[in-house]
């Protein structure tokens, strides 16, 4: 359906004139957009009551009040399609996650559900003037916390090329174009976690499934082995990863841990280290040892959250982030694409982390990689573009943040991965494994950075941009 058509369903609910028609806002009436196949042009004359109006203001205040009068009636125009967004009515009323489960194609368009397609449709309707707040984006000179949902969503949904390029502009400013840095992360806990996240092979309740056998911490002198390996395969950040709920009553385990730390930093290595909730005291203890980065991630939005995860709040998380920031420590926070979220809530993950007091130092996204046992162990791969559109939308609206590619990667090729680099991502992951999952190996990832001309980014290494301020 084209915008005219969507036009008309609004505006005849308030004329009652069912053969009245009038062109897309802006836009001559002989360049109306075409429905997709279609060569012809449509030639449809300004209706005599809007032939003085502004066509802006026409269009804003029309879709405005039509959509008032849809939600009233219970009926709405099936299709919104505007520059920015295509939003189209679900084929089933499951919810997101049951479809992903069900093996639903996840693409941009949300698979939400009457009342968020509305509500969508009205976020949509306010975006006039993506292409102001995209420039605006362009021209930053520095971090920017008081980013909106409309204003990452105009930028969201810009054409994607349009998005990619301008996010590899603004990309260029803050960081070296050509230099990624390699990072390996070492389960040093595996499984036995009392977590249900949905995705995830190691928690207690899907091991059964997954057959994946529980383990207890890896020794100091084992982890400390594995990050020597990774740095002379060329890694610059070595994280660790264990496999519980938070670190109460684990003195012992912390106090090995921060003997790990210890260690890696002495080796001039970033380490990061990712283990559930913390408090205060614990950053505290981290920090002292040396720790660069804790990476706690909110995985998606807060609406769609509880869709994913029960046992432990977004509120929880935030509040762990909160912990490690105080401390001084880096915060390395992203999401997971793919878990059966719409589009809106790919956008709510990014407000949630742009909006933060500070930007992250890191912003990891993660595709998910289905494992067979979990919840979401039959869930369709997501499209690439939403992947690109995420990324590229990161780097515009967290222009300092690096963007790291993690789960996921394994499944990409040289040329899908070569766009994200060119729209911001500037980390990868790479070595033996990722927790569970399979990993580019350090000669496939050697040879990727030969064929592209890219070089390894080095331990603690940032470019200086002059007038900006440091995330």
């Amino acid at each position: 359906m084209q915008d005219s058509e969507c036009y008309r369903a609004c505006y005849r609910r308030l004329s009652s004139d069912p053969a009245l028609e009038y062109p897309q806002a802006g836009r001559p009436p002989h360049k109306l957009p075409l429905a997709p196949g279609l060569g012809a042009k449509v030639s449809t004359p300004t209706p005599p009551p809007f032939q003085a109006a502004n066509q802006i203001t026409m269009r804003s205040s029309l879709i405005a009040t039509g959509l008032g009068s849809l939600r009233a009636s219970g009926a709405r125009p099936a299709v919104f399609h505007a520059p920015w967004t295509t939003i189209s009515r679900p084929a089933s009323r499951r919810s997101a996650v049951e479809q992903a489960r069900g093996g639903a194609t996840l693409v941009d368009t949300p698979t939400a559900t009457t009342h968020d397609q509305i509500d969508a449709l009205e976020t949509a309707a306010r975006q006039v003037d993506a292409a102001s707040i995209l420039k605006a984006a362009v021209r930053a000179t520095g971090p920017r916390q008081n980013w909106t949902r409309e204003e990452i969503a105009a930028i969201y949904y810009q054409p994607l090329l349009e998005l990619a390029h301008q996010a590899g502009v603004l990309h260029r400013r803050f960081h070296h174009p050509g230099k990624v840095q390699l990072c390996t992360l070492m389960n040093i806990k595996t499984g036995g976690c009392t977590e249900d996240c949905s995705y995830c092979a190691q928690a207690t309740r899907y091991q059964k499934g997954t057959g994946l056998q529980a383990k207890r911490v890896e020794t100091v002198e084992s982890v400390l082995a594995a990050a020597k390996t990774a740095k002379e395969n060329g890694s610059t950040r070595f994280c660790m990863g264990a496999a519980w709920r938070d670190m109460r009553g684990r003195k012992n385990s912390l106090k090995n841990i921060t003997d790990m730390v210890k260690g890696v930093k002495a080796m001039g290595m970033e380490v990061c280290v990712t283990l559930g909730m913390i408090d205060d005291e614990q950053a505290r203890q981290l920090k002292d040892a040396g720790l660069t980065a804790y990476n706690h991630n909110v995985d998606t939005s807060r609406e769609f959250y509880p869709n994913v995860i029960t046992t432990r709040s977004y509120d929880e998380r935030l509040k762990t982030l909160s912990h490690v920031r105080d401390a001084g420590i880096n915060v390395c926070s992203g999401g997971i694409l793919g878990l059966g979220e719409s589009s809106e809530d790919r956008i709510g993950l990014l407000h949630t982390v742009s909006t933060l007091p500070s930007h992250p130092e890191s912003f990891p996204v993660n595709a998910l990689v289905p494992i067979k046992g979990t919840p979401l162990g039959d869930t369709t791969p997501l499209a690439f573009t939403s992947m690109l559109r995420t990324i590229a939308t990161a780097r515009l609206i967290m222009p300092a943040t690096v963007i790291r590619i993690a789960a996921g990667r394994k499944t990409m090729s040289e040329e899908k991965q070569a766009l994200c680099f060119m729209a911001g991502a500037n980390a990868i992951f790479t070595g033996e494994k990722m927790l569970t999952t399979e990993c580019n190996g350090w000669d496939e990832d050697s040879a990727l950075f030969g064929r592209w001309g890219l070089e390894p980014m080095k331990s603690f290494e940032k470019k200086a941009v002059e007038g900006v301020e440091a995330a």
